[in-house]
């Protein structure tokens, strides 16, 4: 069982090149941190997990590339990933770039969990209709996957058009894609079509939808016995790590509290312990 975490990269939380080493020091196997590109005052759209009010991270979260190029630059054997990339609001040429670069100056180490969002207000800001994220998003994924592969590629969709194009480099491992959100049809759909695997966020439910998950991927002619699924900003236990481990799961993703370093320390020798 791997363990990896994530938090919330801020301006006031811990830095993240202090926090990578740390993880690494401790035998961390990745580092997830998230984004958004801003946040309306409005609050049209009512917080994600039903809080009162908006936590004060969701404010000031970093760019998560420009953070995990930190992360990478100081570390060696660490996974970099985005927990989530909002790839619906983010122009699919620069995006493929900017994580082709960085996995080419990691040697490969790059995870890139993919969401389809929930803030309506930032969303329409990028000029994307709330309805329409997950056709976009899609499209916008799809597209970075062919810039990766080919020498020369094209895209001609609803959403994302170029010519044959030349982008390099190209990233060394893929890299692989997961989907974040919830269990449900659609969402597996997704999953099975382009993506390497599932992030369930905080993973409750992961042994009730796994059959529907590997169902989808049969129909979508792919082997259901190689669907990745990384459990997701959970707060782990020996038990819980043990009960993922007997379905087969080989990481697990744990969240660090958006905070100093005297306060994420100790949160992250906790975590070690359980390896």
């Amino acid at each position: 069982m791997r363990l990896g975490v994530t938090m919330f990269t801020t301006d006031q939380a811990m830095p993240v090149p202090d926090l990578a080493r740390a993880a690494e020091e401790r035998g961390l196997a990745s580092l997830y941190v998230p984004e958004h590109t801003h946040i309306p005052i409005s609050r049209r759209t009512p917080p994600p997990a039903g809080q009162e009010a908006l936590p004060e991270e969701y404010k000031r979260t970093l760019d998560p590339l420009v953070a995990l190029a930190y992360a990478a630059a100081v570390t060696e054997r660490l996974t970099v990933g985005t927990g989530i990339l909002l790839a619906a609001q983010r122009d699919p040429i620069v995006t493929a770039k900017a994580v082709a670069t960085l996995d080419h100056l990691s040697g490969g180490r790059v995870a890139l969990g993919v969401g389809f969002g929930w803030n309506v207000e930032e969303m329409e800001d990028h000029g994307v209709p709330y309805g329409s994220r997950r056709d976009v998003a899609r499209e916008h994924v799809l597209a970075m996957k062919a810039l990766w592969s080919g020498d020369v590629a094209g895209y001609d969709g609803r959403h994302v058009r170029f010519e044959p194009s030349w982008s390099w480099p190209k990233p060394v491992s893929g890299p692989p894609v997961y989907i974040g959100g919830g269990a449900g049809p659609k969402l597996f759909a997704h999953v099975a079509e382009y993506a390497d695997g599932w992030m369930p966020i905080g993973g409750k439910g992961v042994k009730d939808a796994l059959p529907a998950l590997r169902e989808a991927y049969d129909k979508a002619g792919r082997d259901p016995g190689t669907v990745t699924v990384v459990p997701f900003g959970t707060v782990p236990s020996r038990e819980k790590l043990d009960y993922y481990a007997g379905l087969g799961i080989e990481e697990v993703v744990c969240q660090l509290p958006s905070a100093s370093s005297d306060v994420v320390l100790p949160v992250l020798d906790r975590y070690a312990s359980l390896l």
